[in-house]
């Protein structure tokens, strides 16, 4: 049986009533002292749960159309060394696309363009000429992916028309790909030779737990269907609970190498998930100087903490309220960046750690000062504010292409 929250203070009396740290209540999070105001807002758990209804192909979710629209779920470039793969729309797809996916995953015939692997035949690339290699071994993929596409979209049309059509154009574009990075490694190393042997592509039948052909490199062609027998595009899952871990149980402490069976919780609509902004901040402070942050938050409720140096870190599930926002809190964090070419240390304890909670908050933006007493390094210093569920994990959305509850700054320190 759910019992209701206290009812929302009015807004009226939000911003003299509100108590941004109150000193009676210490929680050690982390190593660092973290303040907070206790709720006495009525506590609600569900134990409703449900299984996923069987997906069927639906229009993807707003902002998941591939640039230029060219309709690709996934796109690759060739970096450092390695493919990188970008799933624009997080995989999804139109319903024209998702029902050809699964013609060919499902249909028994599908078939996709397989072509060999020219990364591994390469020899040492001169560090002169891996812009020009890097560019052209790209290319080599987004030949591949154009020819999947065309295959799809025609392959019905027989076997002369997928050889001439669609495979001759391929080899063709593929030898004059192959020839300039030949060139390329040649001006300033050893010439690679007998890249030609990799010119010619085939079609090979799709496996229908595979999602994709192979492409250079191994890569696959990584669309992904609506499946319900098939997560994750094809995927699988590998593991939805700790029944199989090796890791010892997580206890609500902050340890490491432990499972969490916690489940998930309660997820809102996207107009009711949480959001939020720092909204003022000094540019420049001195040293050990007292300076303040505004944080603005919209959607999230924030009567709901639970002590993580007390047991509570990860084991209570999501909540929403009548209203179906989240339940929670927020966290403030600033930390010196050293040199800034590259990132800190995630196990050094932060300069200065706070998490708020109020009994305030709602679907109206709603403002907090955080009073920093001063940071002791002179430098950079980057100041994050995240939200929280009253458990301490980033509060989940509706969809996988909305920005989370987070918000960073940078502030000189001299």
């Amino acid at each position: 049986m759910r019992r209701s929250p206290r009812a929302r203070r009015s807004s009226g009396n939000a911003r003299s009533k509100r108590l941004l740290a109150v000193g009676a209540t210490i929680a050690v999070f982390g190593g660092v002292v973290a303040v907070t105001q206790i709720s006495s807002a009525g506590d609600r758990r569900s134990n409703n749960t449900t299984r996923p209804a069987s997906a069927a192909c639906v229009e993807p979710s707003p902002g998941a159309t591939a640039p230029a629209r060219r309709g690709a779920t996934t796109t690759r470039t060739w970096q450092d060394g390695r493919w990188v793969n970008n799933h624009w729309g997080d995989g999804q797809q139109s319903v024209q696309e998702c029902r050809q996916t699964r013609a060919l995953v499902t249909g028994g015939g599908g078939s996709a363009v397989a072509c060999p692997d020219v990364v591994s035949r390469l020899p040492r690339v001169p560090d002169r000429a891996r812009a020009e290699v890097d560019r052209n071994l790209a290319l080599l993929q987004t030949q591949i992916t154009e020819a999947d596409r065309r295959l799809a979209a025609e392959g019905d049309r027989g076997e002369n028309f997928i050889r001439n059509a669609i495979l001759g154009p391929l080899a063709s574009k593929r030898q004059a790909t192959l020839d300039r990075i030949t060139i390329a490694i040649d001006r300033f190393g050893p010439r690679p030779n007998g890249l030609r042997q990799f010119v010619r592509c085939q079609v090979q039948p799709l496996n229908p737990n595979d999602g994709g052909g192979n492409g250079d490199n191994g890569g696959g062609n990584d669309g992904g269907g609506n499946d319900s027998d098939a997560p994750g595009a094809g995927l699988g899952v590998l593991a939805n609970n700790c029944d199989d871990s090796r890791l010892q149980a997580h206890d609500g402490f902050q340890r490491g190498s432990r499972c969490v069976s916690t489940a998930f919780g309660e997820v809102g609509s996207a107009e009711n998930n949480p959001g939020l902004l720092i909204t003022d901040f000094p540019q420049q402070v001195g040293r050990n100087q007292p300076f303040t942050l505004r944080v603005t938050t919209r959607n999230l409720v924030r009567d709901r903490f639970l002590a993580a140096g007390q047991g509570g870190y990860y084991v209570e599930s999501s909540l929403l309220n009548e209203q179906g926002l989240t339940r929670g809190h927020f966290h403030t964090a600033c930390r010196m960046l050293g040199d800034g070419r590259q990132p800190p240390n995630p196990a050094d304890v932060p300069a200065f750690f706070v998490a708020t909670e109020d009994s305030r908050g709602g679907a109206e933006p709603d403002d907090v000062n955080i009073q920093i007493p001063g940071l002791p390094e002179s430098g950079i210093a980057q100041c994050a504010v995240w939200a929280g569920d009253g458990s301490h994990r980033l509060p989940m959305m509706e969809r996988a292409n909305q920005t989370p509850a987070f918000d960073v700054v940078r502030i000189q320190v001299d």
